[in-house]
């Protein structure tokens, strides 16, 4: 089975040469772009692109389409807004505790999804999703439609102020790469092999031995664990965590920023989101007509990049990115 061949890669985190230009290439632009544009927007799309990079590990490597994945970002946030406010805690453990939110909720809705698989999955995951969204409405500690407000910054290890945006910029982007990495080594890993066969041939890697839904709901806990940790960074960005977060159109958003960018590559989510991220900011200046600005231009770079941008862009130079 060809998803169980390992693939040729150099290198601790497994990138080909080309693979490993285009993340000399993104840190280069990480590190130039505040300088340019605004961080807060900046931080924006790093949050989102994260987000869309654990989505992509269940989508693209495993085939299975989670609706629902807004829960785990939203109770990241959640989570790691409340901990920063009540608690003052560090700014590092809220957003661990985001993480460890997402990990939870993923080991328990899980158990309830996985399995199943196609439209059944899709459908499950959308309805756990709603009910942690209802969940959120009417939970005291969420603050209902008002959310968690005026979530400070606080500090990072103790004596790094995150209040300057500059500063929450580079802490934003550490866990951006720290996760983009996380990212890669998993699906380039030998665990990744066998996610990537299950996803081309179940009943084959059945018959080899593999258990195939504890290797699913492994995967499943990773991406809810990034995703939660991705919820949480955007809550210290912006000091508020919203019903915005945990509900279903933030589930679609991030199913069409991966398609934008192209299922199954390693930096497609990375540039769904800054288009997707880039659409909205400079949009909005159309008011009604932003969402059907954008649902046009989605159906035309769909129809155009079948595969997506990234997907295209690697077919063309005949490369994996």
């Amino acid at each position: 089975m060809a998803g169980f061949s390992r693939p040729r890669t150099h290198g601790i985190f497994g990138f080909s040469r080309a693979q490993g230009i285009a993340f000399v290439a993104m840190v280069v632009l990480i590190a130039v772009c505040p300088y340019v544009l605004y961080p807060v927007f900046l931080m924006r799309v790093l949050c989102a692109a994260l987000f869309a990079c654990a989505f992509n590990l269940m989508i693209g490597y495993v085939g299975l389409l989670s609706f629902g994945h807004a829960a785990f970002f939203g109770m990241g946030s959640y989570v790691a807004a409340w901990t920063m406010k009540h608690w003052h805690v560090d700014a590092s453990i809220a957003i661990i505790f985001g993480g460890l939110t997402g990990a939870a909720l993923g080991l328990v809705l899980g158990h309830l999804a996985i399995r199943r698989s196609g439209i059944y999955f899709a459908m499950i995951t959308l309805a756990l999703a709603q009910m942690v969204y209802f969940f959120c409405l009417e939970a005291p500690f969420t603050g209902g439609e008002d959310g968690i407000q005026q979530v400070p910054r606080g500090h990072l290890f103790g004596f790094i102020n995150l209040n300057n945006d500059m500063t929450m910029y580079w802490v934003t982007a550490s866990v951006f790469i720290g996760g983009f990495l996380l990212v890669h080594r998993i699906i380039h890993s030998p665990f990744g092999q066998v996610l990537k066969g299950i996803r081309e041939n179940e009943p084959r890697a059945t018959s080899l031995g593999y258990r195939t839904n504890d290797y699913k709901l492994i995967a499943f806990v990773l991406s809810c664990t990034i995703a939660g940790v991705a919820g949480g960074t955007k809550a210290l960005v912006f000091g508020i965590a919203t019903l915005t977060d945990v509900n279903y159109p933030t589930s679609g958003e991030v199913v069409l920023t991966t398609l934008l960018g192209g299922l199954g590559t390693v930096f497609g989510p990375v540039v769904g989101a800054g288009v997707v991220t880039t659409m909205e900011n400079y949009l909005a200046q159309f008011g009604a007509w932003v969402t059907v600005t954008q649902g046009a231009i989605f159906m035309i770079c769909v129809l155009a990049f079948r595969r997506g941008i990234i997907g295209e862009l690697g077919a063309w130079l005949r490369i994996s990115l």
